[in-house]
């Protein structure tokens, strides 16, 4: 391209009232070309080239621009049915596919991105290859509870062809979707208690040990006991930070029945565990 002979179209910048000095001026714009159906393209190497030619009030210019070449391949259209549930897991993001499956040089995919409220830009949750199920399911797991974020699903075409480097075209989002993530979700329920009594030659003790819960976000253990028919009543008074605890406070001949529960740092307690009962001699 030599000239600018036929203008695919025009677009006017006002410039400011009063210009800086030249070498500091700066005046962005924009164009949106809307290609005919004869334009758009499904082989993989077909392009069209733009540039730009700057007119002065006169209609004279000083040549075309740098020229900038545009792949015509249809890109993707945006996910449909883009959900978002929080639970304890994370959040499950869910949407209906709508890829065609992979061909010898092209092939889709789906990029998941997250931007927490006030950030600038977004971070890439995950990527999935399109075209391989009627529906996609990912889970976020590396977000911050009590934060709100936007989630949005962008499609991607890649052109891989023989001899030529790869070439990703990014097509439309998905409507973004705005989730604060409420932390509701007790931790996993203890597993394996069990109450061993030791007393012969000292003062009589019960100790309980447990499987230690593996959340993350753990903050400890509550330890319950109770006597047979009657309630069970907590026995610690600040969370039980290792799986294990000793009750001293145990009298001869009586049968007690113990639980324990998982707390996170945010105070949502599990259900208790199943129970174990130890005598006292």
């Amino acid at each position: 391209m030599k000239e600018c002979g036929s203008p695919a179209g025009k677009t006017t910048t006002p410039l400011p009232e009063s210009p800086a000095p030249s070498n500091k001026r700066k005046v962005e714009a924009s164009y949106t070309d809307t290609l005919p159906p004869g334009l758009q393209s499904d082989v993989p190497s077909a392009s069209i080239t733009y540039a730009v030619e700057v007119l002065n009030r006169d209609g004279r210019g000083a040549g075309i621009s740098n020229q900038a070449r545009v792949l015509l391949m249809r890109t993707g259209a945006p996910p449909e049915d883009f959900h978002a549930q929080v639970t304890g897991r994370g959040i499950i993001l869910s949407w209906t596919n709508n890829l065609p499956l992979a061909t010898l040089n092209l092939r889709y995919l789906y990029r998941v991105y997250r931007r927490q409220e006030g950030a600038p830009q977004p971070t890439l949750v995950g990527e999935l290859p399109g075209g391989s199920q009627p529906r996609f399911t990912l889970t976020d797991t590396s977000f911050e509870w009590e934060k709100t974020y936007e989630y949005h699903v962008q499609t991607v075409t890649v052109i891989a062809e023989p001899n030529k480097p790869e070439v990703q075209l990014e097509g439309d989002d998905a409507p973004a979707i705005k989730v604060f993530a409420h932390d509701v979700f007790p931790p996993a329920v203890p597993s394996g208690l069990q109450a061993v009594f030791s007393g012969p030659g000292q003062q009589p003790f019960i100790d309980l040990v447990w499987a230690p819960v593996a959340d993350l976000d753990l903050a400890g253990y509550n330890v319950y006991r109770r006597e047979e028919g009657a309630a069970a009543a907590k026995l610690n008074a600040e969370l039980v930070k290792t799986p294990a605890y000793r009750d001293t406070n145990v009298v001869s001949g009586k049968r007690y029945v113990y639980s324990v529960s998982a707390v996170d740092v945010r105070g949502n307690e599990s259900a208790r565990s199943e129970e174990a009962s130890e005598a006292v001699p």
